[in-house]
């Protein structure tokens, strides 16, 4: 079926409240869109995370009169009679078809490729991961999944035990495993990312090798010979303290999901218990290594 997409911009401060009204005047669903084209990443619960400017995308059905949708809006006194929109028609696509069609092998460091499950292997001989995300965030598309895949990648894992805090879809945990770590723990906030991580193991023939949890349920005592964390800065640097007694002494740690401007804060914060080392950039985020002492 046809839609009609509404995209109206906003603040960081009003996004949330005009995303309500846009539902009220029978929108299907509301997208929140970084303006600057920073992607939004999935808040934590009970937050709101914008950055700058946002645009709001309603969707509707295509027979939806858009009059009587307009009238509503502009008798909302947050909008008024003049607000900055734009109305256009969407072709109707198989939307999970046109995503699969784009999403290719894509090879990281010397040896790892990330193959989605639905396509050949390029190199038989590589480490290859079979990905079907899901749910979940990382397919390896991503900046800063590409950059902890490298990292990974650089990595003697054999016979380790690596802590992937934050595993989304399990891409980095498998990956882990394929390049010979003994086992991995993933932990996750979002149900769904352990689902997506249980299954993508099992695709790949590593799921007793690896252990899910929800942070509620993580055992005191876990410990890695590596670790990694692919999150935020906010969640990097609450849980600073935690994540330093997730890996041992001499262990090496990769942070990602930063961009520039919060990098240092966060090299401040892990040098009390890492020797860090110079952050890398790709395409403006960063990953910060150290070792801990």
């Amino acid at each position: 079926m046809p839609w009609i997409q509404l995209k109206i911009n906003a603040t960081d401060k009003t996004a949330e409240h005009l995303g309500d009204i846009l539902s009220d005047s029978g929108a299907l669903s509301v997208t929140f869109l970084d303006a600057k084209d920073n992607p939004v990443f999935e808040p934590l619960p009970g937050e709101t995370r914008l950055w700058g400017d946002t645009d709001i995308v309603a969707l509707y059905e295509g027979e939806q009169d858009m009059t009587a949708v307009m009238a509503f809006l502009t008798a909302q006194p947050e909008l008024g009679s003049d607000f900055a929109h734009k109305i256009e028609p969407l072709e109707d696509k198989d939307w999970v078809r046109e995503w699969m069609d784009q999403f290719h092998p894509m090879k990281f460091g010397k040896r790892l490729w990330i193959c989605p499950s639905w396509r050949d292997v390029p190199d038989p001989t590589a480490v290859n991961v079979m990905l079907d995300p899901g749910l979940a965030f990382g397919t390896g598309t991503h900046p800063t999944t590409a950059l902890c895949l490298a990292w990974l990648d650089g990595l003697d894992l054999v016979g380790k035990t690596v802590v992937d805090f934050g595993c989304g879809s399990g891409i980095l945990a498998i990956a882990a495993l394929k390049l010979g770590a003994k086992r991995v723990v993933g932990i996750d906030i979002d149900p769904q990312a352990i689902l997506a991580s249980k299954e993508n193991a099992k695709r790949n023939g590593v799921e007793d090798q690896i252990e899910l949890y929800l942070p509620q349920d993580q055992p005191d005592d876990i410990i890695g010979d590596v670790l990694v964390a692919n999150i935020l800065a906010g969640p990097l640097e609450d849980l600073a303290p935690l994540m330093q007694g997730l890996v041992k002494s001499g262990g090496p740690l990769a942070l990602s999901g930063l961009l520039p401007s919060q990098a240092e804060k966060l090299r401040q914060v892990y040098g009390q218990w890492f020797d860090m080392a110079p952050a890398t950039e790709q395409d403006e985020w960063i990953r910060l290594n150290g070792v801990k002492r």
